[in-house]
């Protein structure tokens, strides 16, 4: 998959393995990263992270089962 210069959204993004997937796709040459989770701290210091390696990276504290809230940050 070819995502040199993209945009990509990544949901989870504050540990685990959408943390791994965020910091492999700013390696992979992504363009701009939104990172998704509830826990602002932790999208912060991922954020911090992925800006150290030249990506732009968005984080977006949110919880996915609360549909106006995502609804809301989209728009």
């Amino acid at each position: 998959m070819n995502i040199q210069g993209k945009t990509v959204l990544i949901t989870g993004a504050s540990r685990g393995i959408g943390r791994a997937i965020a910091l492999e796709f700013a390696r992979q040459g992504a363009q701009r990263l939104i990172l998704v989770a509830r826990t602002h701290e932790r999208l912060i210091e991922v954020a911090t992270e992925i800006e150290s390696l030249g990506v732009e990276a968005v984080p977006l504290a949110l919880d996915l089962a609360h549909s106006v809230e995502v609804n809301i940050a989209v728009a």
